[in-house]
């Protein structure tokens, strides 16, 4: 399928890249996996902003069309943290986002092979969240309800918001400690959120491994530090979203994190789509989509 394309390598990824860096939205992502719809009448051309001097640390604001005061969503992108793919995956789902409304905080960051890895990859994605009370807001003129944030995160992306959900619990000192933006509640899509099952079953043929520097018998520290699951429960509910038919991240990601988190007395919970594949999930013309935005529409 299509979708499957984007896992063998992407053709043209760092040019969509240079475009999202210029606030020019592609029409398409990498592989044809999605198309980015169709913007309402009026809508802000999106923004970049970076956080950081790395040409990789950066975020587009997309903003709906108006003036009110509106919900942000933070978007964060998978591709089991590869230098190989990049925010363009998560456009057209900011796209739709503001179609209903919402505004969306698009998050690149450094990835494994360009500078990524522990703890780079945690503390960009920690920086740009913590962007939002300053840059981003005022390059939104003040529209953005801070009171209102969910973290919405595919894939590799789904472990970096899982974790920056669980920031909170991060002593002084760690990376990604003392957060500046509580969510009332994070979407993980088909994350990769129990990091020692995931190296143990070689995901992403080592991307866990690779990501942090080495397996859990050598890197236990870090292993606790950056697994979702291991960081349990998290101050604010937490949903996953996976489908049944996924080959690339196993269901038993999800449940795993939900298993955990209820265990220790957490809101999590997990909804389980028929049919739907890995990248279901990030493509607005698909039901998979649907059920994930439903989500993220009830947290805010």
């Amino acid at each position: 399928m299509a979708r499957r394309s984007l896992l063998g390598g992407v053709a043209g990824l760092g040019a969509l890249t240079a475009l999202a860096a210029c606030g020019r939205v592609p029409t398409s992502v990498p592989g044809g996996s999605a198309t980015v719809p169709p913007t309402q009448p009026g809508t802000p051309a999106p923004r970049s902003l970076p956080y950081g001097p790395d040409p990789a640390q950066y975020g587009v604001l997309h903003l709906p069309p108006g003036a009110q005061r509106v919900p942000v969503v933070v978007v964060v992108h998978g591709g089991y943290w590869r230098a190989a793919y990049g925010l363009e995956l998560g456009t057209p789902l900011a796209v739709d986002l503001t179609n209903r409304g919402i505004a969306a905080w698009n998050v690149e960051y450094r990835r494994v092979g360009a500078g990524g890895g522990w703890p780079a990859t945690f503390t960009d994605v920690a920086a740009a969240i913590d962007l939002l009370p300053d840059a981003v807001q005022k390059a939104a003129d003040g529209r953005l309800d801070l009171d209102r944030v969910v973290f919405l995160g595919h894939s590799a992306g789904g472990q970096l918001v899982g974790w920056a959900a669980s920031r909170e619990r991060l002593d002084p000192g760690r990376p990604g400690a003392d957060p500046r933006v509580t969510p009332v509640g994070t979407v993980s899509q088909a994350g990769v959120l129990d990091l020692v099952a995931g190296a143990a079953a070689g995901l992403g043929g080592g991307a866990v491994v690779d990501l942090l520097g080495g397996p859990p018998e050598a890197v236990a520290d870090r292993y606790a530090l950056a697994s979702p699951a291991a960081l349990v429960p998290a101050p604010a509910p937490v949903v996953c979203v996976h489908g049944d038919a996924d080959t690339v991240v196993p269901l038993d990601q999800s449940q795993r994190y939900v298993a955990a988190a209820t265990a220790a007395r957490g809101d999590a919970r997990l909804r389980v789509l028929p049919g739907a594949d890995h990248f279901a999930v990030i493509d607005p013309a698909l039901p998979a989509w649907t059920a994930v935005r439903q989500e993220v529409e009830g947290l805010l």
